[in-house]
């Protein structure tokens, strides 16, 4: 059966474009607007679907590391029917941004609301960051 084609394509390819897409690499997983102001610096970064438990934020090596890991249940009974296309978003991501050497995790403040996870740095850098540091992500 011949399908009807726009300009060399057919219907049915717009439908089936994002089948085998990385979605690791989804453009709208990780979006980061940093805004500088007096004495600090403040991250937000876009991490739609994602839980306030699903997120990790770690100060390394004077990077902080912000990493995201969302599972699904893979196990689909037949009664209720099978999936033929997902557009949902499962796995992990993660970004770096430098901060320095001297950070220190106390002094950096994380909270995540509505699909935003929001990270104030003070411009302060006074001592040096220990080898591992986990920050407490409120919400």
């Amino acid at each position: 059966m011949l399908m009807p084609s726009i300009f060399g394509r057919t219907l049915m390819d717009d439908f089936f474009d994002d089948f085998g897409r990385d979605r690791s690499k989804s453009p709208d997983i990780m979006k980061t607007d940093i805004k500088e102001t007096e004495n600090a610096y403040e991250i937000g970064i876009d991490l739609p679907g994602y839980a306030k438990d699903d997120i990790h934020a770690e100060l390394k090596d004077g990077y902080l590391v912000i990493s995201a890991e969302k599972e699904t249940n893979t196990d689909e009974s037949k009664e209720d029917g099978s999936y033929i296309h997902r557009e949902r978003y499962y796995g992990s991501c993660s970004r770096s941004y430098y901060v320095g050497n001297k950070m220190k995790e106390e002094d950096i403040k994380a909270k995540f609301e509505n699909g935003v996870l929001t990270i104030d740095l003070p411009k302060k850098n006074e001592s040096e960051v220990e080898e591992k540091k986990y920050i407490q992500i409120a919400g």
